[in-house]
């Protein structure tokens, strides 16, 4: 790959992300054991975080992948039979995080459309399949055990996509992750410690909000914050991540909102998102393109309700240009910032008790989202977000992409 970074690049990128990202902020410990997931478009990075691992003391665990040149996946959807699209190997999978103490994952695509044309109700069916294995991993990582980030390497297919060439589409990742500083984990840290004060502001006034109301030229939404909730961002999940996000009460969201930028999903895009809500659920859902497997996936438990909603300053991400990846452009800056929502599964991390304790009926009780979907849907249209506070006064929180507490 022509276009492919410079070593010193790959190493500040993999410093980053074993150094930092994981361990929250602090690393990974000598023998701790890291699970790499990628495809061999990302070979030069993978071979960095190798040897990153190594010499942090720590053990890697490979899940390398062969690019889909061959439509191994589309092959998959497209023949596989009942039994082969539920089969999840247990056994393995239980062990497998039962081992690992983090995990890092790369996203890399040759061939963003891969499973175009596939019957959308295999790839839903294939997510609840699996979901087991994401669900014992949170479970671990509630209890402090276990970390994970997720990170880009540009191909040019991707590239592609996003209308820019390669060299354009590194320089959006090098600038995005601070790898053209000297010491990239330095300025992370500089930019969280930022964060964080803004942060505190929302967890200083979450218990007083009752609902957020979220307007712009093409949004009028109402989303219910819930009880016992705060504001998450800043913790090295995701590299880069800029957002400071939260997990509302699943059954109060009301309105409509349509998203601008286009989703990248199961080797899919969808264009002109618009979602219609009452009594918490989506009761009404188009798109310009795409329309089919948004609708299907909606109709995957628990995805047609909202379990996440985030806010990005624009004074703070690098991000510049639509990237068609979600890790980036839910996370771009421009003059509007962004805001966008996830449909499906709730972060609950945002629990303010403690969540290794939390049960599941009291996570249904306060209104957390469970689902095999999670699936972030952008705008970066202008928005005002107001607090609707429980006494009847309300405040702006963000406006003109930038928090203004």
């Amino acid at each position: 790959m022509s276009s492919a970074p410079s070593k010193e690049i790959l190493e500040r990128y993999a410093d980053v992300l074993v150094n930092f990202a994981l361990g929250g902020g602090k690393g990974i410990k000598k023998g701790e054991v890291v699970r790499v997931t990628t495809s061999e478009s990302a070979k030069p990075l993978f071979i960095a975080i190798h040897n990153a691992i190594i010499k942090a003391g720590g053990h890697m665990v490979s899940d390398y992948h062969l690019d889909d040149d061959a439509g191994m996946q589309k092959m998959f959807f497209e023949n596989a039979k009942s039994h082969q699209i539920d089969f999840f190997p247990e056994k393995y999978m239980r062990a497998l995080v039962d081992h690992i103490d983090h995990s890092i994952y790369i996203a890399a695509s040759n061939d963003p459309h891969a499973l175009k044309g596939v019957d959308p109700k295999k790839i839903m069916r294939r997510g609840e399949a699996v979901k087991p294995y994401r669900d014992w991993r949170t479970e671990k990582e509630h209890k402090g055990k276990f970390t994970w980030t997720i990170a880009l390497f540009g191909t040019a297919a991707m590239a592609r996509e996003a209308g820019l060439s390669e060299d354009e589409y590194w320089e959006q990742i090098i600038k995005a992750c601070f790898l053209d500083t000297a010491n990239p984990i330095a300025k992370w840290k500089s930019v969280y410690r930022e964060l964080e004060s803004y942060r505190k502001k929302l967890n200083a006034l979450s218990p007083k909000i009752d609902r957020l109301h979220v307007e712009g030229p093409d949004a009028d939404l109402w989303i219910k914050l819930g009880d016992k909730r705060a504001w998450l961002g800043g913790s090295g999940r995701n590299i880069p991540s800029f957002e400071l996000f939260t997990s509302p009460d699943k059954r109060g969201t009301e309105g409509w909102i349509r998203l601008n930028q286009p989703l990248y999903r199961y080797g899919n895009k969808v264009e002109g998102i618009e979602l219609h809500f009452k009594g918490g659920k989506v009761v009404k859902c188009t798109a310009a393109s795409g329309e089919k497997l948004i609708k299907e996936m909606i109709k995957t438990p628990g995805a047609n309700m909202v379990g996440e909603f985030s806010l990005t300053d624009s004074r703070f991400s690098r991000i510049t240009r639509f990237m068609a990846e979600t890790l980036f452009d839910e996370n771009i800056g421009g003059p509007e910032g962004n805001t966008h929502i996830a449909l499906g599964a709730s972060y609950k991390e945002c629990y303010t008790g403690d969540v290794s304790k939390l049960t599941k009926a009291q996570a249904e009780k306060l209104g957390y989202n469970d689902s095999s979907v999670h699936t972030d849907v952008i705008s970066t249209a202008p928005r005002t977000v107001t607090a609707i506070l429980k006494d009847g006064k309300t405040q702006v929180i963000y406006q003109k992409g930038r928090f203004v507490l």
